[in-house]
């Protein structure tokens, strides 16, 4: 046998041409670099001179590392790297402040190789870390205020930072299948606890005016409260799919719009 370190699969070689007539229109008009489930192992180095692109899909390939050179694309609006053998990311990330959509699920990271940079995306509005091996979630990350929606699914959480769970802008946060303590879902109901610490005066400090106006918002709020924990038991997230799933093999369904 010869001797020497195993090589593992060789992978396909993506050359300008290629990545030139994988150029598409993105929906908002933008150009997109679609490269997703092309089999490549390593980073094409080709892409570079690409650089101007708004989107960049390297989905469901078999990519070990991004090197720091993805800051070169400084007009990324949309990255997704979902579905390969990322073990890590560079701080380099970080520099991509026209982020909008950043999709890192299905890999191999860990809670010490997420970057640390990764806070710097000031504009980020969606980030999916499901499918990963993270045991915490960075308390950082409760700087990225624009932030809409973010995947944690299918990791080894036991807590989330209530950094995290209090973003301003948060509208969804999927957190299905970690190893919570608490048997119930702990970001449930946290909009409708936000509201209650609102009311910060006594009664007894109130007019009798403005005391029937809070009393009648509180009215409001209790059955916002029962109606919300009554639907509670049937969340669903349908912007963060689950990668592989058997109905979602359309490369575009994996786009949270």
């Amino acid at each position: 046998m010869p001797k020497g370190k195993a090589k593992g699969p060789k992978g396909k070689k993506i050359t300008l041409k290629i990545a030139k007539n994988s150029i598409r229109i993105a929906l908002d008009g933008g150009l997109r670099l679609d490269l997703s489930k092309m089999g490549i192992t390593t980073f094409p180095k080709c892409i570079l001179k690409l650089a101007d692109v708004d989107e960049l899909d390297l989905s469901r390939n078999m990519l070990k590392k991004i090197p720091s050179t993805i800051q070169k694309f400084q007009n990324l609006r949309w990255l997704d790297l979902h579905s390969n053998q990322l073990e890590d990311l560079p701080e380099a990330i970080g520099s991509l402040q026209k982020l909008l959509y950043l999709n890192i699920s299905n890999n191999k990271l860990t809670t010490k190789n997420l970057p640390e940079d990764l806070s710097l995306l000031k504009n980020l509005r969606i980030l999916n870390l499901g499918l990963n091996c993270l045991d915490s979630i960075p308390t950082t990350l409760g700087s990225l205020k624009e932030l809409q929606e973010i995947g944690l699914f299918d990791n080894a959480l036991t807590t989330i930072p209530k950094s995290v769970k209090n973003l301003p802008n948060l509208k969804k946060l999927n957190a299905e299948r970690n190893p919570f303590p608490d048997s119930t879902e702990e970001v449930q109901d946290d909009s409708i606890k936000r509201v209650e610490t609102l009311y910060l005066v006594q009664e007894k400090d109130l007019c009798s005016s403005c005391l029937e106006m809070c009393q009648n918002e509180r009215d409001k709020m209790n059955m916002l409260t029962n109606k919300t924990q009554s639907s509670s038991r049937k969340l669903s997230f349908p912007l963060l799919f689950t990668p592989n799933s058997p109905a979602k093999d359309n490369q575009e369904e994996w786009r949270l719009k």
